[in-house]
């Protein structure tokens, strides 16, 4: 009976295997190719460009599925964008004309104003396939490149040459830079002088001797400087007093004796003045020079015409934190200072020093000083250098952002608001930490035969730690 019932139950199966096999092959019928192909062989935008008759050839990459088209023209119709295709046999686009909106808000919205992404969609019959089709306005490009730094380092910093052969000691506490010239302003037995940068460019060290015969008086006859426009200057280390006057020495021919263009005491400018210099002059030598005293109490400033005329000394007290490294630069042809030292924050003063803005003092790195406000390539740009001053703090250049906002006010106050405040650019001198942290932060912008800014070169200098110039290009356009 169990034979039986097993006999019969196999015939069963295979009875069944059988069915299901026969509906399966009703079910599913054999696959009939179809002739409606859809892909794009090549396409492009006839109709670009301020006249409408610029065409823009399209870079397809059809595993991705993706166009990539030569920038446009901002003088296009982005009204009436025309493109023109071929593809497989039937195929169409589903449409030839499209409205471009670079404005905020645009679905496809992807960098500010100047991309954005369509979807190119070929269709035959009931088949479809889509392409993503980038389009960017050929804008200018703003700013410096900061990934093509070229750099010449004489610092600490193992990546360049070895440091300057007087910052040891704390013998350097002042140096200067005018794009031709690095200044040096030295307590060492070398003494004060010039260095051309084409030499620098070239890892060349030519000292240019300062004459500094006649040079004498304060605690130190010679302690700060600036170099503006081909003119050096150097001042003493004073007591203010008149015993000690404030004692300022210009050169335009180094080998020439110089000219001893001040010794003054400024009234209510503190009891020590020299440990730091900020000059704000003109192309045609007019402004001020300011220095901090030491005790940080008063900011000095001194008028200046025609780079060598000094008159109306004057003082004002010192806001707090300023520090004995404080210092006070003029933001172009503005009537606005930024004045900071290493203990307070970027604040933006005038030339009375009235504070009007200051940035939250964790904005940027507390120990910044020396820094300044610039313009290159219709960017601005905040460049400071950090003391070292206590345990393992670094000596580094830092650029930051500032170009949304139309004032100095407002591109600070933006700033002070962002959540990303990292910086674009960074360097490090490496220190060492100490409490001789006098520091400079200096810029150049070259042009080209047409005026237009070329390079912009920053340059940065710490007592024990060293100088660094590094040279950006302009930012340029990339398909």
């Amino acid at each position: 009976m169990v034979k039986n019932i097993s006999t019969y139950s196999v015939v069963m199966l295979a009875a069944l295997v059988l069915l299901l096999a026969v509906s399966c092959q009703k079910k599913y019928p054999a696959n009939v190719e179809s002739p409606d192909e859809v892909v794009l062989k090549s396409i492009k935008i006839i109709n670009a460009g301020a006249n409408g008759n610029t065409v823009l050839e399209g870079t397809i990459d059809e595993n991705l599925k993706t166009i990539a088209f030569p920038r446009l023209d901002t003088m296009s119709d982005f009204d009436h964008i025309q493109f023109e295709a071929t593809m497989s046999g039937g195929g169409k686009l589903e449409t030839t004309s499209y409205q471009l909106d670079f404005k905020d808000g645009s679905p496809y919205f992807i960098d500010g104003k100047s991309s954005l992404t369509k979807v190119i969609k070929v269709v035959n019959n009931a088949h479809f396939r889509e392409y993503f089709a980038t389009l960017v306005l050929k804008v200018p490009a703003f700013g410096a490149d900061f990934g093509k730094p070229r750099i010449y380092d004489y610092t600490n910093n193992e990546l360049g040459n070895p440091v300057y052969p007087t910052f040891t000691g704390a013998a350097t506490r002042g140096s200067g830079f005018d794009g031709e010239h690095v200044l040096i302003v030295t307590r060492a037995s070398v003494g004060s002088h010039l260095l051309k940068v084409s030499d620098l460019r070239n890892n060349v060290i030519a000292p240019i001797s300062l004459n500094l015969s006649g040079v004498a008086g304060g605690t130190f006859p010679v302690n700060v400087g600036a170099q503006v426009n081909g003119h050096s200057y150097i001042a003493n280390l004073s007591g203010n007093s008149a015993a000690s006057p404030l004692k300022i020495y210009h050169w335009t021919d180094p080998a020439a004796a110089p000219q001893l263009i001040g010794s003054l005491v400024v009234p209510d400018g503190g009891i020590r003045l020299g440990d730091n210099m900020s000059a704000n002059l003109d192309k045609d030598g007019n402004g001020y020079f300011f220095f901090g005293d030491n005790a940080a109490t008063r900011v000095a400033r001194i008028k200046v015409t025609n780079y060598t005329q000094l008159s109306e000394p004057t003082a004002f007290i010192s806001a707090s934190g300023s520090s004995y490294v404080m210092s006070y630069n003029r933001v172009g042809n503005t009537d606005d200072y930024i004045y900071t030292g290493y203990d307070a924050p970027i604040r933006l003063a005038n030339e009375s020093a009235a504070v009007a803005y200051a940035l939250d003092i964790d904005a940027v790195p507390k120990r910044g000083s020396d820094a300044h406000v610039i313009t290159f390539n219709r960017e601005r740009y905040l460049i400071m250098t950090t003391a070292a001053r206590t345990g393992t703090e670094p000596v580094v250049l830092y650029v930051y952002n500032l170009t949304k906002g139309k004032t100095t006010r407002e591109a600070l106050e933006e700033f002070n608001k962002a959540d990303d405040k990292t910086a674009v650019f960074q360097y490090s001198l490496l220190g060492p930490a100490g409490p001789n942290c006098f520091l400079q932060t200096r810029w150049h912008i070259t042009k080209d035969d047409q005026g237009r800014d070329q390079t912009l070169t920053l340059y940065a200098a710490a007592t024990d730690a060293g100088f660094v110039l590094i040279d950006l290009p302009v930012k340029a356009l990339e398909d």
